[in-house]
């Protein structure tokens, strides 16, 4: 339930033209959090992400989110702010 209160609030906020997003450490995040944190990070992506991670250690700089197929210099662009390692 309280996943569907996040994905609720979230899509309110998105819709309402607010931005949302907090700190996330792409090193530490679990896929749901990755993908409610992050714009235009889905749920497969969000996996991708851990999958990647896991498969090939902690991410040392940002923009090595490219690595992961289906991210763009573009997506992590919009979402620099919010990213940590």
């Amino acid at each position: 339930m309280k996943m569907f209160n996040v994905v609720v609030l979230s899509a309110m906020m998105f819709f309402a033209g607010l931005a949302w997003a907090g700190e996330v450490s792409i090193n530490k995040a679990n896929a749901e959090t990755l993908a409610v944190e992050l714009n235009g990070i889905g749920a497969k992506k969000a996996q991708a992400i851990v999958d990647y991670r896991k498969s090939n250690g902690p991410f040392t700089d940002i923009n090595d989110l490219q690595k992961v197929k289906g991210i763009s210099l573009k997506t992590i662009e919009k979402n620099k702010k919010n990213i940590t390692l």
